[in-house]
């Protein structure tokens, strides 16, 4: 290149630079608004909400409202608390771009509000002439996918106007209202060009000017990945793919090595941050059990729509072509044969992706599901036989009417039914076999705290409302994790699907589903190297899965007396024990008549290998299940009692990783100073400060890591009652004795032992005689306690 060649090509680059900054200078600045929010706020990704009010065309017609309950799965406060309700058509004027498309998002948390009932509000909303929403029940929807919350993405494309009028109107049903709790309007690049229409390959679809709502968007084979990790500050959320997997044909999930770097060629890095390509799902390493299976997954859609079907791959462990060959298929038709990543891409390390399109009639797609299918092909000879997929996304276009409105979701008869069920299991006991735990809170702590048995009657209602288990990550257009995906997978143990008496519901939500292809891989086909334990039962190995993670792989013998009930009780009983002081169940295999179960993998060994084997550890007598005190079952109750003031589950897998153990979420909450915001909302502002602190305390300590520093049961009864006593005189003061002074401590000290007396018989720890001097003296144990007004 010469000089001048140069110099032209410089000046060419500026101004097309100088262009380019001159256009995005005068785009609109994003607009992310809390709806009835005269401040605005952050929320707790740090994002700033401004107030709705000075977009609001007719403000007379709305009213600001703040909803009367939290529901404990709001990570925030905003947008979700404060809302704007529209009593009558009411419209939003939004400055834009007219020459961008722009992302639409609507936040709405169906509570309650002061005057308003939002299972009376149906409503339709209309954007730039396009119906985004008809006769709409916000309620219907969270109910339906027992969420607390929903949220509806729209990408709308350029209307060449400087103004977006978003119109909000209540149906015609009697006391109907619209409402709306946040709004986001995102500028973005042109996302959508042309898709091959599954069928008609010869004929291309043009979307660029399509106007979509966002169905699905997964990070296949990878994590959650927050709006706040998008790529080009679009703040979108990418999803595990795993619930939508059809059956237990999982394969095989795997991450980019560290030394692989993921560059955008083909396209612009808008269309997907780096964490979607960087890791993918596969078939399994054995081509024998992969020409048994397809990789699928399965979504329901609205009918007569047709849907924008995304796949984005990226090869970051093959180089060249033919290496792996596969074919796509939609809704049982051939969408792509002989697909391969690197033919397409251009090398290792390089994303891509491949649009399609197909027409959902009604009564065309088995119960109203849109299927994707991955089938390994032998046609080209690869030298792999195997199939891959880093992300996915789905869209439904809008119809000729520019209608992208659906039907109100429904709840499946499934569902009700597990909904039904959780709601009676708190009851379904005996009422005359007291349980340990009913023990304590109805008699040892008195009532000890009213609150705490308010709250546990509130569990057993959530569970009524909340289906456990469900998906409530913070997105709502995400469809629940029912399971449902399941209900056709046969079982070799039974024949019988997993969601069958056999393997509960529970059980399998909380289980992983291994294939044997999977197992032989993470054991490198049961390698005898691997072998860290034999037994009766059969042997028991050590394995990788999912690229680093150990696991103890537990292989049953046929000959072992361990049989398919006793297989069937172990994934019942130990799917629901976690604790991070235990060896946890993970999952199991039943392929081909196996019975394999997964574990954590223990890093310091069993007890066996330091009682047998010539470790450097070694247990005295003194160590040797010493192991359980009169504190271990501290710990349980600690968990009970945040339990009883979160109304919360112990375990929610459904939940934000670092909210999925409810000890570690509410420890974290109680140590930040923000315990507060994740009690039942129906007890916030119910108890008195002190009362509340005195309990997060207690509780707390039960929770402590050291059986030693955690306190005896009496203690932490103790410390409950004198909880309720701060409940129950709020306005109480500590009476000075005539000499000296007295302060809470020295209460406690003083009354200790008083207290422990009166619930020997609770406890189980004295005689009749012990119970009746406690009775005897239960009205002098807080005399230091008094209320003013009482004198």
């Amino acid at each position: 290149m010469n000089t001048n060649t140069h110099v032209l090509f410089s000046v060419i680059s500026l101004f097309l630079v100088f262009n380019f900054l001159q256009v995005c200078s005068s785009d609109p600045a994003p607009l992310v608004l809390s709806c009835g929010n005269k401040d605005g706020g952050t929320d707790s990704d740090g994002r700033k909400w401004e107030s709705d009010s000075k977009y609001v065309v007719s403000s007379d017609k709305s009213v600001e409202s703040v909803a009367l309950i939290q529901d404990p799965s709001l990570t925030s406060d905003i947008p979700y608390m404060k809302g704007r309700i529209f009593t009558a058509e009411t419209a939003y004027k939004f400055p834009i771009n007219g020459t961008s498309r722009y992302f639409l998002r609507f936040y709405f948390y169906p509570s309650s509000y002061t005057n308003f009932n939002t299972t009376n509000s149906y409503f339709s909303v209309v954007a730039g002439g396009v119906t985004l929403l008809n006769n709409f029940s916000a309620s219907m929807a969270a109910q339906a996918n027992t969420q607390a919350y929903i949220v509806k993405e729209f990408s709308l494309a350029p209307s060449k106007n400087d103004s977006l009028t978003v119109s909000f109107k209540p149906s015609d049903k009697n006391g109907s209202f619209a409402f709306i709790n946040g709004i986001e309007v995102i500028p973005s690049p042109d996302l959508f060009d042309s898709a091959v229409m599954v069928g008609f390959e010869d004929q291309p679809l043009d979307t660029s000017s399509a106007n979509v709502e966002t169905m699905w968007r997964l990070n296949v084979g990878g994590q959650y990945i927050p709006p706040t990790n998008d790529s080009f500050g679009l703040v979108r959320s990418w999803y595990d793919d795993s619930p939508y997997i059809y059956s237990g044909a999982m394969g095989t999930t795997s991450q980019a090595d560290s030394n692989v770097t993921i560059q955008y060629k083909n396209f612009s890095a808008a269309i997907a941050p780096i964490d979607v390509y960087a890791t993918s799902r596969q078939m399994t390493t054995d081509p024998t059990v992969n020409k048994k299976f397809n990789l699928t997954w399965i979504f329901p859609v609205d009918v007569n729509f047709t849907y924008l079907v995304r796949l984005h791959f990226c090869e970051y462990q093959l180089s060249k072509i033919n290496q792996r060959v596969f074919n796509i298929y939609i809704n049982n038709q051939t969408a792509f044969q002989d697909a391969d990543v690197i033919a397409w891409s251009g090398g290792m390390g390089i994303p891509f992706y491949k649009d399609f399109s197909i027409y959902v009639a009604d009564g065309q797609s088995s119960n109203d599901m849109l299927w994707l299918a991955l089938s390994p092909t032998n046609d080209m000879k690869p030298e792999y036989f195997d199939a891959i997929l880093n992300g996915l996304e789905i869209f439904k276009l809008s119809d000729a009417n520019s209608n992208l409105a659906g039907p109100n979701p429904t709840m499946s008869d499934m569902m009700k039914k597990q909904l039904e069920e959780a709601a009676e299991k708190p009851f379904a006991a005996d009422p005359n076999k007291k349980t340990y735990t009913t023990a304590l809170i109805g008699g040892a702590a008195g009532g000890a705290a009213a609150f705490a048995f308010v709250a546990a009657a509130v569990v057993g209602y959530k569970k009524k409302s909340k289906l456990v288990g469900s998906q409530s990550r913070n997105s709502s257009w995400l469809p629940i994790y029912n399971n449902s995906h399941t209900s056709g997978t046969k079982s070799t143990i039974s024949g019988k699907s997993h969601g069958s008496t056999n393997i509960s519901s529970d059980a399998a939500s909380n289980c992983r589903y291994f294939s044997l292809g999977e197992i032989q891989h993470a054991t490198k086909n049961f390698d005898e190297s691997n072998v860290i334990g034999v037994g009766g039962f059969g042997k028991v190995y050590k394995g990788i899965i999912d690229g680093d993670t150990k696991v103890a792989i537990k292989r049953s013998n046929p000959s072992s007396e361990q049989g398919v009930n006793e297989f069937l009780t172990e994934i019942e009983m130990l799917s629901k024990l976690r604790h991070r002081h235990l060896v946890s169940l993970i999952g199991f295999c039943e392929d081909n008549n196996e019975m394999i179960l997964v574990y954590d993998y223990m890093g310091k060994g069993t007890m066996r290998e330091h009682l047998y084997k010539n470790n450097k550890i070694t247990l005295s007598w003194k160590q040797r299940r010493q192991q359980l005190t009169e504190k271990s079952d501290v710990y349980s109750f600690g968990v009970v009692l945040f339990e009883a003031l979160c109304a919360r589950p112990a375990l929610n897998p459904s939940l934000p990783k670092e909210q999925v153990s409810l000890a570690d979420w509410a420890l974290h909450c109680q140590r930040k100073g923000t315990l507060e915001d994740i009690i039942d909302p129906q007890l916030k502002g119910k108890i008195s400060p002190e009362c509340l602190k005195k309990f997060a305390e207690t509780a707390e300590k039960c929770l402590a890591d050291h059986g030693t520093d955690r306190p005896s049961m009496g203690d932490v009864l103790w410390n409950l009652e004198f909880a309720l006593q701060m409940h129950e005189n709020p306005e109480g003061s500590v009476r000075k004795p005539t000499t000296g002074s007295v302060d809470y401590d020295q209460v406690e000290e003083i009354d200790h032992n008083s207290f422990l007396a009166m619930h020997r018989s609770t406890l189980s720890l004295g005689s009749e005689h012990d119970e009746k001097e406690s009775e005897d003296s239960t009205e002098d144990i807080f005399s230091q306690i008094v209320n003013p007004k009482g004198r």
